[in-house]
């Protein structure tokens, strides 16, 4: 049991020599299945004694003295021998001229490490021209006006229902309610009218009663007064009279606050028979506007509540001509545009195009998406749009200079900018990051370049900054 033990121990130590000490020759027996190659590397003296650990990462200089090591035990000082080669020793600096050429940089190595040869590429000029540059957004179509026609006052409806989809005109009867006891009540406010309206003489004939009793007593007053200056009158007659007078003067006031209350009573009695006269014109629902049906309109003998949970609909109108274009305007582009300019749009739903102006511009932006609602009028006479169709809108803004370039220009940086890439004079390529102001079937309008470029069309993306290219031109009318 001893001897096993023994042995086991023995593999378990040449298996850690090998691995720590021997990486170099095990690689070689995995990869070659050689085992007599990792013998002899094991069994070499020669090897074990001029080899430090880890020689696969010690330093240049260590490497150094390991061959000189090796040479110094005899295998001489006119390079490698077979046995050096073998086992991965590495040379001494300077003995060999043909390792040094090749450890050398070529000659026409940059000293960026990268090769001179110029890389072929194809490339087109450029010039800036001035374009409309137009506000593109996504929008939508929207009525000009929408209103659901409700009931003002409450009953069952009378009318033959109009079907939805029939164009309506300003005034037409959309629905017409049971009237009830609308009309006695109608009769009873005019009669109270004509009551009030009585009472006026009546209390205009106690206010002249009331004046000529005033004038009466004030005439006394002044008998009595003048008797009392000749004696031949009583104080206490005086005082009569006097206090005659001012009776009268209450009784005047009196008869004034009676033509008053009577002439309240006949505008009181004006506005029961104006409120009883309103409600009955309510019971006819009428079109607010020229427009389309939506809804079709109450059925026949149901029953609309002015404060009921339906809220006593009636129907839905929509006015489709002129229609409007609704989007929203990122605020870097809101200045460029301006209430009047003209715009258009295609439609997605079969790419009808339509024509407009800008009828309004918001001045506070929506604060979730900080953008600025735009309002644009077309005309719609034939009611072929409809509401709610998505649109691609092109506001008109001010020109400016942009380059007419293929799409297959384009590209990205290192930092994902978009671009293309340029020749510059010393035939360089350089990369230049660009905005798309909007595609065209002829390309894309760039704007970011100088005045005149020499973009490079083909190969862009086989080429980096500083790298010299060869330049072939293509002609491509913009």
């Amino acid at each position: 049991m001893k001897f096993i033990s023994v042995l086991s121990a023995l593999f378990v130590a040449l298996t850690l020599y090998v691995l720590v000490f021997e990486r170099a020759a095990l690689k070689s027996f995995a990869t070659t299945g050689d085992f007599g190659s990792l013998v002899s590397a094991i069994s070499s003296p020669e090897f074990t004694l001029t080899q430090p650990p880890n020689a696969e990462q010690s330093e240049p200089e260590d490497t150094t003295d390991v061959t000189l090591a090796a040479m110094s035990s005899g295998n001489g000082a006119a390079g490698t021998t077979d046995s050096e080669a073998q086992s991965g020793l590495p040379m001494k600096a300077g003995t060999d001229s043909a390792v040094q050429s090749e450890l050398a940089p070529p000659k026409n190595a940059s000293k960026t490490g990268r090769n001179q040869e110029p890389v072929k590429v194809v490339a087109q000029q450029s010039e800036a021209r001035l374009v409309d540059t137009a506000v593109v957004l996504r929008g939508r179509t929207e009525a000009a006006r929408q209103v659901d026609v409700m009931a003002e006052t409450s009953g069952k409806v009378v009318s033959v229902p109009l079907r939805k989809g029939r164009m309506v005109t300003k005034g037409q009867e959309l629905c017409k309610l049971d009237p009830g006891t609308r009309m006695a009540t109608l009769a009873d406010a005019r009669a109270r009218l004509a009551e009030a309206s009585a009472r006026v003489p009546e209390a205009r004939a106690r206010q002249d009663e009331a004046q000529a009793r005033l004038d009466e007593a004030k005439i006394n007053n002044n008998a009595a007064l003048k008797l009392s200056q000749g004696g031949y009158a009583t104080e206490t007659r005086v005082a009569t009279t006097q206090a005659g007078v001012r009776a009268g003067e209450a009784a005047v006031q009196a008869a004034k606050s009676g033509l008053e209350s009577a002439r309240a009573g006949i505008q009181s009695a004006e506005a029961g028979v104006a409120a009883v006269e309103r409600e009955i014109e309510q019971l006819t629902i009428t079109a607010p506007f020229d427009g389309l049906l939506e809804t079709d309109t109450a059925e026949f003998g149901s029953l609309m509540q002015a404060n009921g949970p339906a809220g006593g609909h009636c129907a839905t109108i929509i006015q489709l001509d002129p229609l409007k274009l609704v989007g929203y305007v990122p605020e870097t582009e809101v200045n460029k545009i301006v209430i009047g300019a003209n715009a258009g749009a295609r439609l997605a739903a079969g790419g009808e195009a339509v024509t407009g102006q800008v009828t309004f511009i918001s001045r506070s932006a929506d604060v979730k998406t900080r953008t600025f609602r735009i309002e644009i009028q077309v005309p719609n006479t034939d009611l072929r749009l409809r509401d709610g169709q998505t649109a691609e809108i092109l506001i008109a803004s001010d020109g400016a200079k942009a380059h007419l370039l293929p799409q297959s220009a384009l590209t990205l940086n290192d930092e994902g900018k978009l671009g293309v890439r340029i020749v510059d004079t010393n035939s360089l390529a350089q990369f230049r990051a660009v905005k798309l102001l909007r595609d065209t079937p002829k390309g894309v309008l760039l704007t970011g370049l100088a005045q005149s470029a020499t973009v490079i069309v083909i190969g862009q993306e086989y080429v980096i900054d500083d790298v010299e290219v060869a330049v072939t031109l293509s002609e491509i009318a913009q």
